[in-house]
């Protein structure tokens, strides 16, 4: 869910040294009219490759056109990375309906640690409704906390939540890897321990006065175990004018020869009419707060017709990126309506972020 929506978005204007080419076959996953929990929206994809299966796995969101928007999570596959197949006519993953995460299940995040792959997901205590919508917010009578409650569940706060799978059928929910107080999503794991810590980026909305950012940003943390951290760290913040207005964590970082390869989106302020576009840092191997390369201008930005109109109008928005055959995958969803694809040459982009 984000803040108000963008209208008149304008295509860019400037020329950009690091760039994605968007497939012909855009949007690759749209809405199923057949199925009644997904017949609205699906978006913001976790994607990696199975090498046992030999194909890519896609775990996407999605929701139906219900006043109270609940949240769910569906499974598609592909042997190219374009043309994918839905699995299955349900979700593999919902709401639990009496738990922290009843709202929906929002954004997955998949990264592999041994035989397991963790998941990692923003959720709310009660559905957000139709967010899009600013009479229907102001509408929303089954969001009925206790005065006396916690703060997450008075604000129904977004956190984010870690469960694991071996075939993305079966989930283990583990609980909670942010903390209660704060409204933290973007939340993305490395997929290997970094000088034996687990690492985390995530994006608190910790800003402003007594803050050291003056924006939403991407912070950093480390832990022993995956379900305790402390101590996060701004790792970055919004610099160019297409990020100006906050920042975060889109891709799981991928280990290349180069760095660690990891994509973030970025927004401008509403008059500056770019909505939410992509750009890409590149961080050091055995030092990830140390940033070697970071493109000035973004690598993915709203043009194309199911970027530019859907729900929220001029949004690409990142959340899966695989490295197959030397290539590139990004999946992204566009205005939070579609699931989408963009490709790139690993090494070229990789030269292209260095020289930037």
């Amino acid at each position: 869910m984000r803040g108000a929506l963008f209208k008149g978005v304008t295509p860019p204007v400037e020329e950009v040294t690091v760039k994605l080419k968007k497939s012909a076959a855009n949007p690759i996953l749209s809405p199923n009219p057949a199925n009644a929990w997904e017949n609205f929206c699906v978006l913001n994809p976790a994607v990696v490759f199975d090498d046992a299966r030999g194909e890519f796995v896609m775990l996407y969101r999605a929701a139906g056109d219900t006043e109270r928007h609940h949240i769910h999570i569906g499974l598609a596959t592909s042997r190219d990375g374009v043309n994918f197949e839905r699995q299955s006519d349900q979700p593999v993953f919902s709401p639990s309906p009496n738990g922290p995460d009843a709202g929906g299940v929002e954004d997955p995040r998949l990264i592999k640690m041994g035989d397991w792959y963790y998941l990692t997901y923003a959720a709310r205590p009660y559905p957000p409704g139709r967010y899009w919508d600013p009479v229907a917010l102001k509408n929303r009578y089954w969001i009925n906390p206790p005065p006396d409650g916690p703060v997450f569940l008075k604000d129904n706060a977004t956190l984010t939540y870690l469960a694991i799978t071996q075939d993305f059928v079966n989930f283990k929910r583990l609980g909670r890897i942010t903390d209660a107080c704060d409204d933290d999503r973007d939340v993305i794991l490395f997929p290997e321990k970094i000088n034996g810590k687990y690492v985390r980026l995530s994006r608190p909305m910790r800003y402003g006065r007594g803050y050291p950012c003056a924006r939403p940003s991407t912070w950093i943390a480390y832990a022993d175990d995956l379900m305790e951290w402390s101590n996060p760290n701004v790792l970055m913040e919004g610099k160019e004018e297409w990020e100006s207005l906050k920042i975060g964590g889109s891709c799981p970082p991928l280990r290349t020869d180069a760095g660690w390869l990891h994509l973030y989106h970025g927004v401008a302020p509403k008059d500056k009419g770019r909505g939410y576009c992509a750009g890409a840092v590149l961080l050091d191997l055995e030092n990830p707060e140390k940033i070697i390369a970071r493109t000035k201008q973004p690598i993915l930005e709203p043009t194309e017709a199911c970027e530019m109109s859907g729900i929220y109008n001029g949004c690409v928005f990142p959340t899966g990126n695989v490295i197959h055959q030397g290539t590139l995958y990004v999946y992204y969803g566009a205005a939070d309506k579609y699931v989408c694809v963009a490709t790139v040459e690993l090494d070229e982009f990789l030269n292209d972020l260095v020289a930037e």
